[in-house]
């Protein structure tokens, strides 16, 4: 659904006259004789904070301007919104523009923007007077059939901010990964969105919309979104979602594709167990690492797990699914310090007394927001206790850093000397927005609102 949000304060703005008339909520309609309004002169701005991430862009009802130009600016965190593209802090329009020039008119209301934000800067370029600034919001809206009940406050806030993160990022027709960055369907990504969608809500069409989809812009031997470790997690998700829903209607319209595809992955396992893909991936932080070919094996695995129990349920031959399953399983899983491999290992086959110590060492140390519930469920496997306190540290420390949905990825190091969010950083402190981040998401295009990392809700539901 669609939300109309004003802002709950203005951040910073340079201005002669107040600008407190932006935060009052007035009709959202123009008319010839507005009394509460903001005045700006040419070189001033305002900053205005919604309070929480938002998706979407803002709509702007101005009372007096001719033709006058103005930059708008989204952020995700107080710094991004201030910053400008390129430099040092990799600040981008990547796939949502959120950085850009446009005009302001007389008696006008217009909406701008379509991206991941909680502030937005306003910047002009002549006398402009406006009515009001207010947040246009697309959320998933539904009653849950789980919450979080539990009487632990810090629990409760991390279960609320994951669940506002996957609304967000399910708040349209399907699922994406961040709402700032691009709007495709990323599959591999989405396993921990559907377990925490189907936690809240239980069978859900954007769930299986996206499966289509993805299916459907996948024609065989072509493998889902270019990397075949994605279509496994097809795989996985389908089965997963059966057990939740018990949406056969919905999973038998898959089984000719899943049926071919389990062929295809079968020509890719050598006869002596070693894997033969063009790609490998299990998450940017396993990423050319020496245990990434083991968490590709523990997905594999996982994946024909699955595959064997929905082939079964339809009365379809399993008989290349088996024996794919026995040459995966022929080749033994190590793990060298890779808590996400070894949480997958833990899915796949079990763990080993080394791989518990690795996944319990430094506490949240070493964790991942893709990879969090895998790692946390393990670790729950022989100490409940342990795995509570590291999600608390974990997801708790973004909350520290004001996080009003949760990210892309998390380091528990990054807490240190850093600011928050929604702060400018002080002499010596660094910008945990744009002075962190790798990979693909270095600096500002680090997306703060990220859907994988909304697993942990399946993990409060089954442990807290």
């Amino acid at each position: 659904m669609t939300e109309y949000i004003f802002p709950e304060r203005i951040k910073d703005y340079q201005a002669v006259n107040s600008c407190n008339a932006l935060l009052k909520r007035q009709a959202m309609q123009i008319g010839l004789a507005e009394k509460e309004t903001a005045t700006f002169d040419n070189g001033e701005y305002v900053i205005l904070d919604y309070g929480k991430e938002m998706n979407g862009g803002v709509r702007i009802l101005t009372y007096l301007a001719q033709s006058v130009k103005v930059r708008i600016r989204f952020g995700e965190s107080l710094t991004e919104c201030c910053s400008d593209l390129g430099g040092d802090k990799n600040a981008t329009n990547d796939h949502a523009t959120r950085d850009f020039y446009t005009e302001l008119q007389n008696y006008s209301d217009m909406t701008f923007g379509n991206t991941g934000f909680r502030f937005v800067r306003l910047d002009f370029y002549g006398e402009t007077v406006l009515k009001s600034v207010i947040a246009v919001n697309h959320i998933l809206k539904r009653k849950a059939v789980f919450r979080y009940c539990g009487e632990d406050k810090l629990i409760r806030k991390i279960y609320e901010t994951a669940k506002r993160t996957v609304d967000l990022c399910a708040g349209q027709d399907y699922l994406w990964d961040g709402v700032k960055r691009d709007r495709l369907v990323w599959i591999g990504d989405s396993h921990p969105e559907m377990l925490a969608l189907t936690s809240l809500y239980g069978r859900l069409p954007v769930i299986e919309k996206s499966l289509d989809f993805i299916k459907d812009q996948t024609p065989l031997p072509r493998w889902m979104n270019n990397i075949p470790m994605y279509s496994m997690w097809w795989i996985i998700i389908l089965a997963d979602y059966y057990e939740v829903t018990g949406a056969r209607d919905y999973v038998s319209k898959q089984i000719p594709y899943l049926k071919d595809l389990v062929n295809q992955i079968s020509n890719c396992v050598k006869e002596d167990g070693e894997l033969d893909y063009p790609f490998y991936f299990v998450d940017w932080p396993t990423s050319n690492q020496p245990d990434e070919i083991n968490g590709v094996r523990a997905i594999n695995i996982i994946a024909m797990q699955k595959a064997i129990n929905l082939l079964s349920l339809y009365g379809k031959d399993i008989k290349t699914a088996e024996n794919t399953l026995a040459r995966l399983l022929s080749k033994k899983i190590t793990v060298q310090k890779s808590k996400q491999v070894a949480g997958l290992k833990f899915l796949a086959v079990g763990l080993d007394e080394e791989d518990k110590e690795l996944l319990v060492r430094g506490g949240a140390k070493g964790m991942s927001t893709f990879m969090s519930y895998y790692i946390l469920k393990t670790v729950a496997s022989f100490d409940k206790s342990r795995a509570i306190e590291m999600m608390k540290e974990y997801y708790g420390g973004m909350l520290d850093k004001g996080a009003t949905s949760f990210w892309e990825d998390f380091d528990i190091e990054w807490i240190y000397g850093s600011c928050r969010t929604d702060e400018y950083p002080m002499v010596g402190e660094r910008d945990i927005h744009g002075d962190y981040g790798a990979y693909c998401y270095k600096g500002f295009r680090h997306s703060l609102c990220h859907g994988w990392s909304a697993g942990v809700i399946q993990f409060i539901k089954e442990e807290c």
